[in-house]
């Protein structure tokens, strides 16, 4: 009996040591497409052509739809950031999904909002009843939204999308903090290829422990609990180099709900985002890659590494992990109600590549690493696991993790240099290889979680994160100690 558990435990490590090194050397490759991709983005800087962007007549004007539910503390500070944004032709709508904090309140004080009469087009299915429409007296480009509360953020979206008046509609998070000039450069690929792109996604950040002033994060610093910084560093790895690659293959599946901008044809086309699905911002991505697909149209989704969108990441445990039950719950939603696309040719990259990716790597991700790790655990205290193989299979699993970690960080770090402070800069390499021991398997726990959630049907509704609010500026000539 000990024989078959050794030879079965056996046979089970080398089947996780392959799994392993497959994931993390096509995760590699990866970060060499978008090191590659950010060398080719800084070369054409120069030659960007933003100024030319903000007066060409040309320029598609753009609707920024913000989806809020008891946003009270960071509200204000991101309409007025929005509302300050470099860009020609904007409008701003805020849809209040129902909030039973003062979101509504602080915002009618800060702008002197007024209700006003606007006709809202019924082009896609809504189900909370629009209450009413507000506007500021001075004719800013503003339009607040309140409707009944459905507990889903597609469905606020979806109402934005009829009120919108605007070729481009871009989605952002209701704490989220945009770069000034983010509009023009996530809008430059359509500028760039009218034709061909209906959707492109810009960079995704944690801001805590950041500086914010007037709107703007105006010095980037790392958060001082361990927790927030090894988000930061998960962050920068899937944002702007897990998706800066996918997108420099063509196959990008998931644009942010976070910063996201499509074309509104678009969106009606394909029915808008789907208020059953948690997932919904990449179920729509994926819907877009079939309806475009089976059309034979030409087409490009495309991420823009360069403009951030800065927002609040989960400061507790508890927090933290209920979000990411919640992702893995969404992915799976996505995969099974585009199912029929999984390797099916008809789909080219997306259905044979991408998709089947996600199913395995993604997807199974969780059990390889609860299951497949716990066994070699196991194996390893009961004598059934050779020690030097066990050795092996933790270079492969979390070594490897740890350098494509700290590549990632390098390559940003290089690329943009976003931090000031060596201190920073150390703090990040160290929560980098942190996140590898510990935090990396019980991230794999709650995403098995959230696979189980699935087949328990557990509800969809809006996840309202516990919100402390930016960290602001307290004097205008603070200064920010460096190291040179």
């Amino acid at each position: 009996m000990t024989h078959v558990l050794r030879v079965t435990l056996g046979w089970f490590g080398w089947g996780v040591f392959w799994y392993f090194l497959l994931l993390n050397s096509w995760y590699l490759v990866l970060i060499v497409v978008a090191a590659y991709d950010a060398v080719e983005h800084f070369r054409a800087l120069p030659f960007g052509g933003y100024e030319d962007i903000f007066s060409s007549p040309l320029t598609p004007g753009v609707t920024v739809v913000v989806p809020a539910r008891n946003e009270e503390k960071d509200i204000v500070d991101s309409v007025r950031a929005l509302l300050a944004l470099r860009y020609p032709e904007l409008e701003i709508i805020v849809v209040d999904d129902g909030s039973t904090d003062e979101t509504f309140a602080v915002l009618r004080d800060a702008f002197a909002l007024e209700p006003v009469s606007r006709v809202i087009a019924p082009e896609l299915v809504t189900y909370g009843e629009v209450l009413s429409v507000h506007a500021p007296a001075d004719d800013a480009p503003l339009v607040v939204i309140r409707k009944t509360g459905t507990g889903r953020r597609a469905d606020a979206n979806n109402v934005g999308i009829n009120a919108a008046r605007q070729p481009l509609v871009c989605f952002i998070d209701a704490d989220a903090v945009l770069d000034e000039l983010a509009l023009l450069r996530v809008v430059k690929p359509f500028v760039d290829d009218p034709e061909r792109v209906v959707a492109s996604g810009g960079s995704v950040r944690a801001a805590n422990g950041c500086v914010v002033d007037a709107g703007r994060v105006v010095d980037v610093r790392m958060p001082r609990r361990w927790l927030e910084r090894i988000q930061v560093v998960e962050y920068l790895r899937s944002f702007l180099l897990g998706r800066a690659g996918w997108s420099r293959l063509h196959s990008l599946l998931i644009i942010s709900g976070a910063f996201g901008l499509f074309r509104r044809d678009v969106l009606v086309e394909v029915g808008g985002f789907d208020p059953a699905c948690i997932g919904e911002d990449a179920e729509m991505v994926a819907r877009i890659h079939r309806r475009l697909r089976e059309q034979h149209r030409a087409y490009d989704i495309v991420f823009v590494a360069e403009p951030v969108c800065w927002t609040e990441v989960p400061r507790t445990r508890s927090t933290l992990a209920t979000q990411r039950r919640r992702w893995s719950t969404g992915l799976v939603e996505v995969l099974w109600t585009h199912r029929r696309m999984i390797g099916n040719p008809r789909y080219g990259r997306i259905g044979l590549g991408v998709l089947p990716y996600f199913v395995l790597f993604e997807m199974l991700g969780a059990v390889v690493e609860v299951v497949g790790v716990g066994a070699m655990v196991a194996g390893l205290a009961l004598g059934l696991v050779n020690v030097a193989f066990a050795l092996l299979l933790a270079t492969v699993a979390v070594g490897y993790g740890v350098l494509l970690s700290v590549l990632a960080l390098a390559v940003e770090e290089f690329s943009y240099r976003r931090y000031r402070s060596w201190g920073d800069l150390a703090r990040a390499v160290a929560a980098a290889c942190i996140e590898n021991v510990g935090y990396r398997q019980l991230h794999a726990w709650w995403r098995l979680q959230g696979l189980l959630g699935v087949v328990r049907r557990d509800p969809s509704e809006w996840l309202a994160l516990p919100r402390s609010g930016f960290r602001a500026r307290t004097a205008p000539d603070e200064a920010v100690t460096t190291t040179p």
